[in-house]
């Protein structure tokens, strides 16, 4: 309650002092006559006519044609001094109509204004508090289930024939009477896919793991959590986190489960995490990569909630990712240079990356190049704040962090 009374305050004293100046303005205007002023002339200029003629300077004739044309003037120039008079006394009247108005709007406009885009009740959040109620979001999402519950029935897909529908059906009977057929069990986890049957895909695709056993890759974990997200309406659950996260332990450059990974940072309130895996991501892949599209349709809306000025990269060019380092220019360009130009330009390479990192994020790879090259160049200090913001970047990320933690060892600052 005392933060609307504060704000109220605050509105009222704004919308006072305009009102005030507008006031002010007006009373200043009224108080300006200059036709009373003119009427003061006129009435000099006849006296000063009797005293000439009284002096003998002017004649008779000369002396009334003076005072018919001074008289005329005072006539006219009365005349206005009532009509602004009249004006000046209707004046206040709107000024203070127009002063009610004034506050009116700047407390009335502050209140919807702050209800639309504000956050009524809620205090200041720090980011710690922040991190903390994503953390807890994240601990208490509903599970697969019930996700599944709530999203409503979905109509087959439009282009399957009968004799499609009725070849799954047979491959469904083929493959309850041969459980542990694992070309039996891929296939159909594609086909109730492609059926838009993704409860039942997703079901086959967890008894291909399970017939696969450690030989299981990364691709069919990938595969698994995307039918579970595709049965959750688009939610990725704690079960298709699981299967994310081991998706990522086998293979952490894999672009489909990253960009799930950045899809569930996003639903539980963890946007700059989502918007530096994206950002990543949309870099390194592909122009033809599945994931890229989604991706440019959703960063700018996460990086304005991360609150990051990002800007859409061009389009991207197929043929796979780089790690983007020194080009063949900048190669032979040090050829020809002395020892001291050498190094500083290696050390203006490396403070180049560790801005953009800062800016932009990037992949684990990168950070490790970076805390490798610092302790390389002996700044072990720099490398030291890298070396905690790398991990703080990528925490409960066991690949990502594995990288980083070699990259320190051999940069001498590990913990």
């Amino acid at each position: 309650m005392s933060f609307w009374i504060i704000t109220l305050l605050l509105a009222l004293s704004v919308s006072l002092l305009l009102a005030l100046a507008l006031l002010r303005g007006s009373r200043m205007r009224s108080a300006s006559d200059s036709e009373g002023y003119d009427v003061q002339v006129y009435r000099d200029q006849l006296a000063e006519v009797e005293r000439d003629l009284a002096r003998g300077v002017i004649g008779a004739e000369d002396a009334e044609r003076v005072r018919t044309e001074v008289s005329r003037r005072i006539l006219a120039a009365d005349a206005e001094k009532r009509g602004a008079r009249t004006a000046s006394e209707a004046a206040p009247t709107l000024s203070w109509a127009m002063a009610a108005v004034l506050v009116a709007v700047i407390v009335a406009g502050s209140f919807f204004l702050y209800r639309d885009l504000g956050a009524p009740g809620y205090g200041d959040l720090s980011l710690e508090r922040r991190v903390a109620m994503a953390e807890e979001l994240r601990a208490s999402r509903p599970d697969q289930a019930t996700a599944e519950a709530s999203v409503p029935d979905q109509p087959a897909p439009a282009n399957l024939t009968e004799e499609y529908k009725n070849l799954v059906a047979e491959l469904r009977e083929t493959v309850a009477s041969r459980p542990d057929d694992l070309t039996g069990q891929s296939l159909l986890a594609r086909h109730e896919a492609a059926s838009g049957n993704f409860e039942a895909a997703y079901a086959a695709q967890k008894r291909v793991i399970a017939l696969k056993g450690e030989d299981a890759g990364s691709e069919d974990f990938t595969y698994l959590a995307d039918m579970l997200i595709l049965a959750a309406g688009g939610y990725v659950s704690p079960e298709a986190e699981d299967a994310l996260e081991k998706a990522l332990s086998l293979a952490p450059r894999n672009g489909a489960a990253q960009y799930y990974w950045g899809l569930m940072m996003v639903q539980t309130g963890r946007p700059d995490q989502a918007f530096r895996i994206w950002n990543s991501l949309l870099r390194q892949s592909p122009a033809d990569a599945p994931w890229v599209p989604p991706i440019r349709e959703q960063i700018t809306r996460v990086a304005r909630e991360a609150g990051v000025n990002f800007t859409m990269p061009p389009e991207p060019q197929t043929g796979g990712t780089q790690l983007r380092g020194p080009s063949a220019e900048d190669v032979e360009a040090t050829r020809d240079m002395t020892p001291e130009d050498r190094q500083a330009m290696i050390e203006g390479m490396v403070q180049g990356l560790a801005a953009r990192l800062a800016d932009e994020g990037g992949p684990p790879e990168e950070w490790a190049r970076l805390i490798s090259a610092l302790g390389v160049l002996g700044d072990l200090d720099q490398a030291r704040a890298i070396y905690d913001n790398a991990r703080s970047a990528f925490a409960g990320e066991d690949a990502a962090l594995a990288q980083i933690e070699a990259a320190a060892d051999r940069a001498g600052i590990a913990e």
